[in-house]
């Protein structure tokens, strides 16, 4: 059974599936985002500047963490909304869906 409802947290609009999160969850991933990607310019800095390369190395994994925060977040509300309202639903396909995106998370 497909959803439609626009205020639903994983409503289709357009044939494509849309999240819903509140304005504060919304601010804080985009908060955490904009602070990456200044991370992404600092280390961009540091090889124009020639910094030594395992300082550099420090920073890209800083950069990964925060990325695998941010992933998290999404994964857990993901599941605390969408998949549970999927599959009161009656959407099962959700299961094989989550379990895609749980491998693809896990090779990084």
């Amino acid at each position: 059974m497909e959803n439609t409802h626009n205020d639903d947290c994983c409503a289709l609009e357009n044939g494509e599936r849309k999240s819903h999160h509140s304005e504060k969850h919304k601010k804080n991933l985009v908060s955490r985002l904009n602070r990456i990607e200044g991370q992404i310019r600092g280390i961009k800095g540091l090889i124009e500047k020639d910094t030594y390369c395992d300082d550099i190395i420090t920073q890209i994994s800083a950069v990964q963490s925060a990325l695998n925060s941010v992933g998290k977040l999404l994964l857990e509300s993901h599941l605390k909304s969408c998949v549970i309202e999927r599959i009161q639903d009656g959407d099962e396909e959700v299961l094989d869906e989550l379990l895609v995106t749980i491998q693809r998370m896990m090779k990084k």
